[in-house]
């Protein structure tokens, strides 16, 4: 052994041996149990470091890949569980590595091209292990420095790794944009499941205690990103060692001068790669999780804060920002006492250009400096001291050193630095300045009482200079502009108020940039200046320099819209806070522009020689301008008239004088503005007839002028017209609301001259607008529009006076107006295209008008609709169906909110109720879709000809001829289309066969009658209309290859028959059952639906489409036989025919299934649902009377005895082709079930009533079956994944047969014979049930969230084993949910069982209980909510458990509160409730989790209000601080979530 230690030990030392064969020889002495070197790790530890020391001190040569074999040797060392197992031992080992050395290594690597980088990975693992181990890592803790200069380096390191992964010419050419505010959601779309992996790839593919090979060092680019990976793991590990070492330095000032010179610049950049958008991509190609970046992240912001803004230095930070104390009006250049200057050492290295790429130095300074004065406020701003006034003014001049580091001159005339001539550094710029002022508003470092005493407004002159800077610099395409002058406007309005007039021309009336997000930046700024100036009493003000800003010339003709939404909504509320007089004020501010700027343009006359000098094309261009500020000014008059609060009766006399006054005014305005255009107008009628008079040869000298003048003059007449137009139907409007709900003010428009049907009579004879009263290129759409709505309001006026009503020339003029607001050749040309419409008048388009006109038409249907002719109402309905049948490609979902369109108006009308109230349309409307279902039932093929066909035919040759209004019973003859529906369900023959495309065309109609209210249909629509779909249903059929290729026509008579349900429930349905019975209804549908699937090629009894339609049967069926039991006529007749007709069609389709082989189990799935669903409504209807349950007793039993044979059937095995399922299989398990059920039910029913009428004796003749299918039940309902329906299906099932073997055990107590056998069996299915159910609960394959759609199932199993339960059976069910609520199994990661025993308290609590079992339940109630409490709290710990655990267990807790009432007394329960409640997790969840999380809670909250009020005295304080977590959390999640516009800078999280 000696020889082998000496050999080793020598060669090891000696010179002469070669390096490789040293490390060869080292990795064997260390792998080697035969050597025994005496403290053999110490000992080659100390050889790895002293040959890595000769290599760095250059006093030897190595390779490359020796260098790198040497790193992994260490590394492999400092990672052996041998080492590892020594160092827990107790034992020392000294790392006697040059850590100088190691950090030269480090920052060699850090250079792009570096030779010596792929000893990187090495390095940092050898770094991780040192850090890893206390023993270890204090060569670097114990010296400062060296934790200092080591962090530099990764920072480094890791800011080359982060920017080599984008291009150079990427950041080249595409530099920072203003999308920086959207980095944070970049980052939250990396997927953390991906970096788990990497990082147990990371693992496996690193080994500790072997050499790795040369293939595995081989460079790629999935190890380059797992040695990325582990490069920040590292350097997380890094900032956590030193932040704990610096927390224990004692000289703060040395810790802040070294973070300031070597930490500040590398942390800035780095915390701006990971957080900027354009290095998102990046964080994904290295695969880091957002976890970890955002760890590194708030080391980093830890180490800043606590080394830069540390409480010892206060006093310097005071001494170099406050002004000196006899001058605290001016402040000097910085603090001039003391040698230390921290504000100047930190911007002085922000500015130094020398740390990172040209592009990215301001991003990453901008970033830095918001950052800073978040950091400052925290520690200065937010501390409690005596002089609070000092703490705000260092804040602030804090912030007027930061601003101009953002190179922005404030104060000075001087042109922007280089560094600002790009928009992206201006669009950088203003977000660092809008997150600077946020952070000082919401900090409120400004006192503006203070400042204007104490001061001198040293504060409103600083700000004041920064919005000079953000005017003389505008940047009106940039929305954080906007934002800023938002920001200046709520810390004071007395900043922006010297230059008024220019923010509201830049940001408000001249604003250029239409982009959506700075529209909508700019309309957030203009509505908190008028909720400022509203809270200020002010809006008069601020509506003056409004005024005389838009009358200013202006730039170009578009300025963009005045009154968008936002901004017309805030307006609106603003005027509802503002007195009427200001209002009033307003009012006249708006006319008194016009009349002073607008009128004059507009009236201006010139003499004949002014004429020859100027050009009338000048003229022209004056008036264009003048009547584009006149429309904008009267929009403006209209919408604050329209939210002026009205005046009543109790309205003080000078205000109801000044409204008088104002209309007056506004009255002969309106005339003034309508005499500028008849005027004009006959100027121009007198110049055309002097053009028609020249010559030829004159008009082709001014051929070339004419077209540009009549076009400026069209539309200056245009603009004027609609301003006259709405400023006087604002008067109209306005004038009718003060004359009806004030007695004293008294109307400017009573003069005997001026009367309703005078007025109309002028808007009607075309006056204004030529008599076809269309919009065309000479009169816009709005002026329509405005005179539509004249007219409307004087038909209301005409209406409301009874003596004009009486007049006999009233009516025809009502008429005439009502058909000049309709407009039907208006409505037809809207068919062919539209668009959205915001509902602002002032918004009406060419494209948007007849949105407008057929929402004014709609709105006004009880107004119009009596003076209209049926005419017009059949065309109205047609526009109604047409529209909304073209509603689904007019891309209705894309639609800004509040807009509409033609179609969403028409969709509105037919679902609502006052369609039913308007019987003329609503018939014109039905009469509409009977015309165009007949059509395409015409226009089909027709194999067969039938009368109905025939009558149909004459009708469309008739009406080609003749106008089409026919009453409804011309159009369909129901007697003939009685015969044909019964000839076609008794011999199966088909009318009519559709192609694709009608019968996609009918399903459209289908839809309409669906919406349309049955009620409203009279009786001989409905008759109608319901034999035309049954003779539908009956007589019409898909074409063969549609049936191939769709799976038969079942989609199609699924939809027939919910619209023919649908009809049932008319109250007028009795018109048709005096044509057919309702058995002959029902026998006719099944028939003939059992014609069609005799037919149909294909049996698909497991599509969709299939399982709809089966539904869809069970439905009518059931709909049509309650109404001929609610009836009461000839329920016996009715019952017994269709009873027998189903047992003799079952009898005929299962033979027919057994002769075919299993090719006609549609029929016995079709006949099997119509006999359940046939059973079910007669259990349902039972108890009404005692010889109605006798007729109904004896349609079950006859039913019932049928059903047997059927289900034996489907249930026995079958010897069937190959490829063909056996008959259980294709009709699903769940119909199956279902059907026992309804079986099963239909005899305890009837037992039920005989046992009522105490006739005995009588069993359940088919138990056997019953009892075959239960233990089948609980043999599969838990052991394997099965449908949900099955698992629905197989509870209800449970629940009947559990009561019908509790009958029989009653039965047989009753007489004295097996009642110990009964009892033991009873016991035993109380025994399996509860298990399987437990097993059901419990089972991994069912999803937590699934387990709601079981609950009702469940609960009504529950209702039946708990009626009539023993103790025993009783105690069973409490000892399952006492062993669930074990807080070992949560604990144990078994959150099922718990789960499990929740739901069944909740379930439990919510059922009807016995009064014993009741008193039990609340008896031990306490003890569940403790032990509730208690799982709510351990399960509150893990996030993920929040939501399959935690939320459900609060909602069982709340179903214990409300159920509750009353029982529960004490109130130290629901305080422990409410505990729970305190600890449940609210943050950093998903939408879905959350919004479940806080109704949970919310809900409870509620229930111990409602509930417990009692318990409120003590408990007040636990709900009042789960309440307040409650608000925190939605107006954090608001925060996160909201306004996605914000454009906060990105380093703020």
């Amino acid at each position: 052994m000696a020889a082998i230690y000496s050999g080793i030990h020598l060669k090891l030392k000696s010179p002469q041996t070669p390096w490789d064969n040293k490390l060869k020889l080292a990795r064997f002495a260390w792998i080697s149990s035969q050597c025994l070197l005496p403290n053999k790790e110490q000992v080659l530890l100390d050889w790895c470091t002293h040959a890595l020391s000769l290599y760095y001190s250059k006093k030897v040569e190595f390779s490359q890949d020796f260098l790198e074999g040497l790193w992994c040797y260490l590394d492999d060392v400092l990672h052996s569980r041998k080492l590892q197992s020594f160092l827990k031992q107790g034992k020392t080992i000294t790392l006697k590595l040059n850590m100088a050395q190691l950090l030269d290594q480090l920052q060699k690597c850090a250079h792009v091209g570096s030779k010596s980088s792929g000893c990187v990975s090495y390095i940092l693992s050898v770094c991780q292990c040192i850090f890893s181990s206390p023993a270890l890592s204090s060569v670097f803790t114990s010296k400062y420095e060296l934790m200092v200069d080591l962090l530099a380096k990764l920072c480094s390191l890791a800011c080359r790794e982060l920017q080599q992964a984008l291009p150079m010419e990427y950041l080249k050419k595409k530099p920072v944009t203003s999308h920086d505010e959207s980095m944070a959601e970049c980052l939250q779309t990396e997927p953390a499941t991906n970096m788990e992996t990497s990082q147990m790839d990371m693992l496996n593919g690193s080994s500790l205690d072997q050499p790795q090979s040369d293939a595995d060092k081989s460079s790629s680019k999935p190890k380059e990103n797992l040695r990325s990976a582990n490069l920040f793991e590292v350097l997380l590990q890094v900032l956590s060692s030193y932040l704990s070492v610096q927390r224990q330095q004692a000289n703060p000032s040395r810790v802040s001068s070294m973070v300031t010179n070597h930490l500040l610049q590398p942390f800035v950049l780095l915390r701006h790669l990971l957080t900027s958008g354009e290095f998102a991509a990046c964080l994904a190609h290295l695969r880091l999780r957002q976890q970890l970046c955002r760890d590194i992240r708030m080391k980093m912001d830890s180490i800043l804060q606590l080394a830069l803004f540390p409480s010892e230095h206060l006093n310097s930070y005071k001494e170099e920002l406050l002004p000196p104390k006899e001058d605290s009006g001016k402040r000097g250049s910085g603090g001039t006492k003391g040698p230390f200057k921290p504000v100047n050492a930190v911007l002085s290295k922000l500015n130094d250009r020398g740390y990172c790429e040209p592009s990215l130095h301001y991003p990453v300074k901008s970033s830095a400096l918001c950052l800073l004065f978040k950091f400052f406020l925290e520690k200065y701003g937010k501390a409690r001291v005596e002089d609070e006034e000092e703490q705000r003014m260092l804040c602030f001049y804090f912030l007027s050193r930061l601003v101009p580091t953002l190179d922005l001159h404030l104060g000075e005339q001087k042109s922007p630095p280089a560094s600002m001539s790009s928009p992206e550094n201006w669009n950088l710029a203003l977000l660092a300045v809008e997150s600077l002022l946020s952070q000082a508003l919401s900090a409120g470092i400004y006192n503006v009482a203070a400042d204007r005493i104490r001061h001198k407004d040293v504060q409103l002159n600083f700000y004041r200079a920064v919005g000079q800077l953000l005017f003389n610099e505008a940047q009106p395409s940039i929305p954080s502009w906007y934002r800023c002058l938002k920001v200046l406007l709520s810390l004071n309005h007395l900043i922006l108020e010297p230059d008024l007039d220019q923010l509201l021309s830049s940001a408000w009336i001249n604003a250029e940039c239409m982009e959506a997000r700075v529209q909508r930046a700019r309309q957030l700024m203009v509505c908190s200046l008028l909720q400022t100036y509203t809270k200020l009493r002010q809006l008069p003000r601020l509506f003056s320099e409004l005024m005389s800003v838009i009358c200013q010339p202006a730039l170009d003709d578009l300025r963009p819209p005045l009154l968008p939404e936002s901004i017309s909504t805030s307006l609106r509320t603003c005027l509802l806070d503002t007195p009427p007089s200001q209002v009033l004020e307003i009012c006249s501010l708006v006319m008194e522009a016009i009349r002073k700027f607008i009128l004059p343009d507009l009236v201006k006359e010139k003499t004949e020689g002014e004429r020859m000098e100027t050009d009338g094309e000048h003229e022209d261009q004056e008036r264009k301008d003048a009547s584009l500020k006149l429309l904008p000014l009267s929009q403006l008059l209209h919408a604050v008239l329209f939210n002026l609060k009205t005046l009543d009766n109790a309205s003080p006399v000078p205000l109801v004088r000044q409204s008088q006054d104002l209309m007056k005014g506004f009255q002969s305005l309106i005339k003034e503005l309508l005499r500028v255009v008849s005027t004009e107008k006959k100027k121009n009628r007198n110049t055309s007839s002097v053009q028609k008079a020249s010559k030829k040869g004159r008009k082709s000298l001014n051929l070339k002028e004419k077209p540009s003048e009549s076009k400026t003059g069209a539309l200056w007449e245009q603009k004027t017209l609609e301003a006259a137009l709405l400023l006087r139907y604002t008067w109209v409007e306005v004038d009718t609301l003060f004359h009806t709900h004030c007695y004293k003010y008294a109307s400017p428009d009573e003069a005997p001259s001026s009367s309703p049907i005078s007025d109309i009579e002028s808007l009607l004879s075309g006056d204004i607008l030529p008599a076809c009263h269309r919009p065309s290129p000479s009169y816009s759409p709005m002026s329509c529009m405005l005179l539509k709505l004249l007219t409307l309001q004087q038909m209301k006026k005409i209406l409301l006076d009874d003596v004009l009503i009486g007049e006999s020339s009233t009516a025809a003029l009502l008429k005439r107006s009502a058909q000049f607001i309709l407009a039907t050749s208006e409505l037809e040309v809207s068919l062919d295209g539209e668009q959205a419409w915001d509902r602002q008048i002032s918004s009406v388009t060419t494209s948007s008008y007849f949105a407008a006109h057929w929402y004014l038409v709609t709105t006004n249907l009880p107004l119009i609709l009596c003076h209209l002719s049926s005419e017009d109402v059949r065309r109205m309905a047609d526009v109604l169906i047409s529209s909304f049948l073209n509603r689904r490609t007019d891309g209705s979902e894309d639609l800004p909110p509040d807009s509409l369109t033609v179609s969403l108006i028409s969709s509105q009308l037919l679902q609502s109720p006052m369609l039913a109230e308007l019987p003329s349309l609503f018939s014109a409307t039905v009469w509409s879709l009977t015309q165009r279902i007949i059509c395409v039932l015409g226009a089909a093929h027709t194999p067969k000809v039938c009368s109905t066909l025939l009558t149909f035919q004459e009708r469309e040759a008739v009406s080609s001829q003749r106008d089409a209004s026919q009453p409804l019973p011309t159009l369909v003859k129901k007697e003939t289309i009685v015969e044909d529906i019964l000839t076609s369900s008794k011999t199966g023959e088909i009318f009519v066969l559709l192609t694709e495309t009608e019968s996609r065309e009918l399903l459209g109609l289908l839809q309409i009658v669906t919406i349309l209210h049955p009620d409203g249909m009279s009786s001989e629509d409905l008759s109608c209309v319901f034999f035309l779909l049954f003779f539908m249903l009956t007589s019409t059929s898909c074409k063969p290859e549609r049936m191939t290729e769709s799976g038969g026509d079942a989609l199609f008579l699924g939809k027939l028959l919910g619209v023919l349900a649908h009809l049932l429930e008319s109250k007028n349905f009795q018109s048709v059952l005096k044509l057919m019975h309702g058995s002959t209804l029902l026998q006719a549908a099944l028939s003939s639906l059992l014609w069609h699937r005799s037919s149909a090629r294909a049996q698909a009894t497991c599509s969709t489409d299939w399982l709809d339609f089966i539904k869809a049967v069970q439905v009518f069926i059931q709909t049509l036989v309650s109404l001929i039991i609610i009836r009461n006529s000839s329920v016996r007749l009715n019952l017994d025919q269709f009873a027998s007709y189903l047992t003799s069609e079952e009898v005929t389709s299962r033979q027919n299934a057994e002769s075919s082989s299993g090719a006609s189990l549609s029929s016995v799935h079709l006949l099997l649902a119509s006999v359940t669903s046939f059973s079910q409504v007669m259990i349902s209807n039972l108890g009404r009377s005692k010889a109605l349950d006798q007729i109904l007793t004896q349609m079950l039993a006859k039913i019932t005895a049928s059903l047997v044979p059927a289900v034996e059937f489907v249930l026995k095995p079958q010897t069937l082709s190959e490829g063909v399922n056996q008959p259980a299989s294709i009709l699903g398990q769940a119909f199956l079930v279902d059907v026992v059920t309804v079986m099963l039910q239909s005899e305890l029913s009837s037992l039920s009533v005989e046992d009522e009428n105490k006739h005995s004796g009588t069993r359940l003749t088919h138990m056997s079956l019953y009892q075959g299918f239960c233990q089948q039940i609980l043999k599969e309902i838990s052991s394997a994944p099965r449908p949900m329906d099955f698992l629905v299906s197989s509870l209800l099932f449970l629940s009947s047969f559990y009561q019908a073997v509790q009958m029989v055990e009653e039965k047989d107590t009753e007489e004295e014979g097996g009642m110990k056998k009964g009892r033991n069996e009873l016991d035993d299915l109380y025994i399996q049930i509860l298990q399987n159910v437990h097993r059901l609960l419990t089972a991994p394959w069912l999803p937590s969230t699934d387990l709601s759609e079981l609950e009702p199932a469940v609960q009504e199993l529950l209702r039946h084993l708990v009626a009539k339960s023993t103790t025993s059976r009783f105690n069973l069910l409490l000892m399952t949910i006492r062993e669930g609520l074990d807080i070992s199994k949560l604990r144990a990661g078994n959150c099922r069982e718990a789960l499990s025993a929740v739901i069944t308290i909740k379930l439990l609590s919510c059922c009807q209980l016995p009064e014993t079992w009741s008193r039990a339940l609340w008896l031990i109630a306490p003890q569940i909510i403790s032990a509730v409490v208690f799982l709510v709290r351990l399960s509150s710990q893990d996030v993920s458990l929040t939501l399959p655990f935690t939320i459900p267990t609060i909602t069982s807790m709340t179903s214990l509160l409300r159920q509750g009432e009353g029982q529960i007394t004490s109130p130290h329960h629901v305080t422990l409730i409410l505990g729970a409640l305190q600890s449940v997790p609210l943050d950093h969840m998903t939408p879905t989790v959350y919004h479940s999380a806080f109704l949970a809670v919310h809900e409870a909250l509620f229930a111990i209000i409602q509930c417990h009020p009692q318990a409120m005295l003590n408990a007040a304080p636990s709900f009042l601080n789960v309440f307040y977590r409650l608000v925190a959390s939605i107006v954090q999640e608001g925060r996160q979530r909201g306004d996605g516009d914000a454009g906060n800078i990105n380093i703020i999280h």
